[in-house]
């Protein structure tokens, strides 16, 4: 903001107007005919663009312009040989005007951060090529490199890999891909070397929507905001009737001498002026979009702001919302002699060759309780089905590890292995089956990882007197599971994301405003129908993007219960704003009516609400509420 060129110089006039109008009720003035040409050519330099729309409203007959407003303010001023006063009007209502321009442009910053960390340039299959993501037509064959991005949408041509797709589909394991398998832009490629058959353009891609619906933000006001606008298109219209009344009845009608009601008549046009009052919500607003985006948020404009701070219960999607979408080892189970050392270093050995995420886990899970892997030899792999290997450490001859039906098909599998799976798939668990030799060594069950702030967040909304509601598609023992680890006591699973839909829509009307967080296109129906819809993760699925009203771009639930404060906080300060604004225009109104009161007056009332509105609105930008709760 203070590197903003316009917004020094508007500031730098405001201290310079304020000061001379100080001086100039101290009884120090610009002798003549020094003070019109000075205050004139301050005047237009500031205000030119106001004064300009005034005149083309003049010239219109639109009546219920601001701008007309302050044209007719400062003329009179000009009459009346109030030069500072005119000043002063036009340069708070200039700056006023880019103090709107520059919420905007902060509430866009977090974005600009995030689409300049997207890969410009794509590696095309024909001679290596690289060309610009916004160049490449669709039907082109790209290479997609382990640990890169998939940049736009496609069909897979050759290769094997792992793609972590959970921003698209919401299922928390990366999804196998080979030939004639749909990979979506923003999605992660996790091992093998993908060529893909692209089937859109850049234009298409996730983050280039979340862009264009960001910036259209501006376009969805608040209803405070729409209210404001339209009470001052009757407002100043009517203003404008009542001081042409204040001079006609008097002068024509009794006689009484022109320049004094000609200075009531104009006090009441400067202290109407509904600067404060117009100022005071977008400002706020602004402000308040502003210190979200810093904070990781894109809210898509006022009215989901003033959303935020009615909420009374927000909707929870599991995976990559509560959970990390990271499968983790949460049992060991070994069988008969077998210790859990000799299950997880043998099952480790074996995991260290694959590059499956499951695998992955259990290599990890081995090294966290400060076991070695052993080392293995003759290792071979069956896709999506397990492994095989012959430890040397612990001279098992053949290791099978996989789905029990996996094991089964190559030997018998004991009863108590059998019933140790089903009880850890009931409770909406992975269970990975290690065989030594002729029998079952023990089974490894594997979950989704709870996102270490998941705790903090559920706690932190319910001290912000919101009710945390989980909604997933898993099965309802895997929503129970988690939503007791977080600390959620209502959870619905087994849901269709028309279920989802549904279940937002009896909770807004039974438990009042609504909120629905997810990331996937299974999410997107709960979206569009909460009161407020929240896409998680800068990576999310489009349609879920598109269809939300906020967009968290850090992931982090954490940020939720801070955006209602703030969006409380905000409308607070938008009412007490206004409150203000209208107490004092309305004091000085009835006093010049009466013909008590006086231009210097005025101006002072005006220049001080109107910059107690802009000083305590601007506060926003850098309000830093703290949570309700600091720790689980």
């Amino acid at each position: 903001m203070l590197r903003d060129r316009k917004f020094l110089f508007l500031l730098t006039a405001v201290l310079i107007v304020v000061t001379m109008e100080v001086l100039s009720l101290l009884g120090y003035h610009l002798p003549m005919p020094w003070a019109p040409i000075v205050f004139g050519a301050f005047i237009l330099a500031v205000g030119w663009q106001v004064l300009w729309k005034g005149l083309q409203a003049l010239v219109k007959l639109r009546f219920s312009s601001i701008n007309l407003l302050m044209v007719i303010a400062v003329i009179g001023a000009f009459y009346l040989g109030e030069y500072p006063e005119a000043a002063v009007v036009i340069t708070l209502y200039a700056l006023g005007e880019k103090l709107e321009d520059i919420g905007i442009e902060r509430s866009k910053s977090a974005l600009d951060r995030l689409v300049s960390s997207m890969p410009k340039t794509v590696v095309l299959k024909d001679g290596g090529a690289d060309m610009p993501i916004d160049q490449v037509p669709v039907g082109s064959l790209i290479v997609v490199k382990p640990g890169d991005m998939v940049p736009l949408d496609g069909v897979v041509v050759s290769g094997q890999s792992a793609v972590d797709e959970a921003t698209i589909t919401g299922e928390p394991l990366p999804k196998d891909k080979r030939a004639d398998d749909t990979v979506y832009g923003g999605t992660l490629n996790k091992h093998g070397v993908l060529e893909v058959r692209t089937t859109k353009a850049y234009k298409d891609t996730t983050l280039t929507r979340i862009v264009q619906l960001t910036f259209q933000a501006q376009a969805n006001r608040s209803d405070t905001q729409k209210f404001i606008e339209q009470f001052a298109r009757i407002y100043t219209p009517s203003i404008l009737i009542i001081a042409v009344a204040l001079v006609v009845v008097p002068v024509l009608l009794l006689g009484r001498p022109l320049d004094i009601w000609l200075q009531q008549a104009i006090t009441i046009l400067v202290i109407a002026c509904p600067c404060a009052l117009v100022i005071s919500t977008p400002v706020a607003i602004y402000s308040a979009i502003g210190n979200a985006g810093a904070h990781g948020a894109v809210v898509k404009g006022g009215k989901y702001l003033e959303a935020l701070a009615s909420l009374k219960v927000i909707g929870l999607d599991k995976t990559r919302t509560l959970t990390s979408g990271r499968p983790v080892v949460s049992d060991v189970v070994p069988f008969g002699e077998v210790s859990e050392e000799e299950l997880l270093a043998c099952a480790a050995g074996a995991e260290a060759f694959s590059e499956h995420p499951l695998a992955q886990a259990i290599v990890e899970k081995s090294k966290e309780r400060g076991y070695t892997p052993h080392q293995v030899k003759g290792f071979s792999s069956a896709m999506g089905k397990g492994i095989q290997a012959e430890c040397m450490v612990c001279d098992h001859d053949d290791i099978l590890i996989g789905k029990l039906a996996f094991i089964t098909a190559h030997r018998k599998a004991q009863a108590e292995a059998v019933r140790t799976v089903e009880e850890l798939e009931k409770e909406g668990k992975t269970a990975v089956v290690v065989s030594f030799s002729d029998q079952v060594a023990g089974v490894l069950g594997l979950t989704d990882a709870i996102k270490p702030e998941s705790v903090v967040s559920i706690a932190d909304m319910k001290a912000a007197d919101l009710v945390p509601v989980m909604l997933t598609g898993d099965n309802q023992l895997a929503a129970n599971n988690v939503s007791q680890a977080v600390g959620i006591k209502r959870a619905y699973g087994g849901l269709l994301p028309e279920d989802k839909a549904a279940l937002i829509a009896d909770l807004q009307r039974s438990m009042g405003p609504t909120a629905h967080v997810g990331d996937g296109v299974n999410d997107a129906p709960a979206l569009a129908t909460a009161t407020v819809g929240i896409a998680m993760g800068a990576l999310g699925s489009d349609t879920a993007i598109e269809t939300a009203h906020v967009a968290l771009m850090n992931d982090d639930l954490r940020t939720i219960p801070y955006l209602v404060r703030l969006a409380r906080t905000t409308l607070r300060r938008i009412r007490i704003n206004t409150t203000l604004a209208v107490l004092v225009k309305f004091t000085f109104l009835v006093l010049a009516l009466f013909g008590r009161s006086h231009l210097v007056l005025a101006i002072a009332a005006d220049v001080g609400v109107t910059l107690i509105v802009i000083l305590t609105s601007l506060q926003l930008l850098r309000w830093g509420g703290r949570p309700s709760i600091s720790k689980p």
